[in-house]
């Protein structure tokens, strides 16, 4: 063997094994400190179990621009623009506005046939949505002047509009919050296993983040597509263009000291990826997105929590400071400071890649660290299965097997080979207990959930996990692959109209299902 013809190499492996229980110790409080510094996010579940932030109605109707980036989206785009037409508030007061990115199709022609002003654009070496809604603000600016509109809304392409979304926006913004998201729902759930993940995502971060961060008034993370921010984040341009434009707007947001507040009565429909294939591809610029943005804005996150706006330079909405100030307004500007400092903080957290770090941890500590500890001294009665799950629990119980072997090579390549499995196991198990979460967001959002046969919403279970499983693998390909920009296909026929008559038709047998004395208390 390499180590018994290499005495220098055997001595190398020894050495590192005696370094094991030191390392173990080591990896055990990284571990201890990465679960403190998120263990706070358990509020937000409680919060967002019991309430959300509502708004008084609004005592305004303010001046709206619509933007939407379009890339060969002639199957869905006249869909979201007949439900933003049917929208209940004055339409005087919304401006459409539609960027045809390198289109090939016919999308230019049908957003103007919808009433859009429609901006063409082609440019092959710039190809992220963020460069295009870049060109069309840009556009907007020219023709109109960005601050002509009070603020904006983005949508993509294959989004609906629930008749009553603007004004419920509205509401949000004429309570003075600056940039809002809104409750994103699925328009194919039932479409495949692929889609109903994606769905129970979405409805996983209402319950266990923005209800939570907008009762606190803290700062929730835009996703992509319908929200609404006020006209000046854009005073200047839009700027974010990378891969992910909506976690740097978030990023910078929240750096430069804006809350982002969530509105749960405002409501819009979402087009999932049904093929797996689409799904990693999109998921992997996620992940890669993700990085960028704890690269680019995670040191300034980092300077905020310890100093707060003290190094804010370029604030969008920084104000002169008083000379004279009241009390009340000192304490006012406390609080903020406080909750400015918090919300940097939570987008930090949001922003770190941990599933990286605890991968490297584990493979440098569990798996290398402790191959070299079994080579120096074997491996004596270790059980087959550990207690980190119920799954292991119970094959524990079953199988109570231990393994012993002597010191030397084998044991080098067994004890790696061991935690490798001990680590899928664990996987394996946290992936059956994380299906409880899928079934709590079905309970709790069943309202607005489309009806499902039993046999759907069980696959649909079963599948939840694997957004996860995805979205930790794809980060780590993140780290040494680079992404491109590509557009996701949508394709689905299905109208507010469609989404109108399904829900009322759920009431109805709802309401008729409901015992006499129900229905008059």
């Amino acid at each position: 063997m390499l180590f018994d013809f290499v005495p220098q190499a055997a001595d190398v492996a020894s050495s590192i094994g005696d370094w094991y229980p030191a390392l173990k110790i080591i990896y055990t409080v990284i571990g201890s400190v990465f679960s403190a510094v998120v263990a706070y996010k358990i509020v937000y579940r409680v919060i967002g179990f019991f309430y959300t932030r509502k708004f008084k109605p609004a005592k305004k109707n303010h001046k709206y621009g619509v933007v939407i980036a379009a890339r060969n989206e002639e199957k869905v785009i006249g869909n979201l623009l007949d439900s933003i037409a049917k929208q209940d508030y004055p339409k005087e007061l919304v401006t459409i506005f539609v960027v045809a990115d390198n289109c090939t199709d016919k999308t230019a022609e049908i957003a103007r046939q919808h009433g859009a002003v429609c901006y063409e654009r082609f440019d092959n070496e710039h190809k992220t949505k963020g460069f295009a809604l870049q060109y069309l603000f840009e556009r907007i600016g020219e023709d109109y002047g960005r601050e002509s509109f009070e603020g904006y809304f983005v949508f993509d392409a294959d989004n609906l509009l629930k008749s009553d979304y603007i004004s419920r926006m509205n509401d949000s913004f004429d309570a003075g919050e600056k940039i809002i998201t809104s409750y994103r729902n699925t328009k194919n759930f039932d479409e495949s296993w692929v889609a109903s993940t994606y769905a129970l995502h979405w409805l996983r971060s209402i319950r266990t983040n923005h209800r939570g961060r907008s009762v606190l008034r803290l700062a929730t993370n835009i996703q992509g597509t319908g929200f609404l921010f006020s006209s000046e984040i854009v005073r200047d341009g839009w700027k974010y263009t990378s891969l992910t434009e909506d976690r740097a707007l978030t990023a910078d947001a929240v750096a430069q000291g804006y809350a982002i507040s969530y509105n749960d009565a405002a409501e819009f429909y979402d087009e999932q990826p049904t093929s797996l294939k689409i799904a990693l591809r999109q998921r992997l610029r996620w992940s890669k997105g993700h990085l960028l943005a704890f690269a680019e804005t995670g040191p300034s996150l980092l300077v905020n929590v310890f100093f707060g706006k003290l190094f804010l330079k370029n604030s969008w909405n920084k104000k002169e400071k008083k000379k004279n100030r009241s009390f009340k307004e000192i304490c006012l500007d406390v609080l903020e400071s406080v909750r400015h400092r918090v919300a940097s903080y939570d987008t930090l957290m949001q922003l770190t890649p941990f599933s990286v770090f605890n991968v490297i941890r584990w493979l440098l500590v569990s798996v290398l660290a402790f191959g070299f500890y079994s080579y120096a001294y074997g491996i004596d009665g270790m059980y087959l299965f550990t207690k980190s799950t119920y799954l292991a629990q119970f094959l524990r119980f079953l199988f109570p097997v231990r393994v012993t072997v002597d010191t030397g090579i084998e044991a080098l390549f067994l004890g790696m080979l061991l935690q490798i499995w001990l680590r899928l196991l664990y996987r394996a198990g946290m992936y059956i207990e994380n299906m409880a979460t899928a079934v709590y967001v079905l309970i709790m959002e069943r309202r607005h959930i489309k009806k499902m046969p039993l046999r759907k919403i069980l696959v649909s279970v079963i599948a939840w996990p694997t957004f996860d499983i995805i979205g930790r693998y794809t980060q780590y390909v993140a780290l040494f692959k680079k992404v491109t920009w590509k557009p996701i296909p949508h394709e689905s026929k299905v109208t507010i109209d469609d989404l109108k008559q399904k829900n009322n038709k759920a009431n109805s047998v709802e309401v008729k299902a409901k015992p006499v004395g129900a229905l008059q208390r």
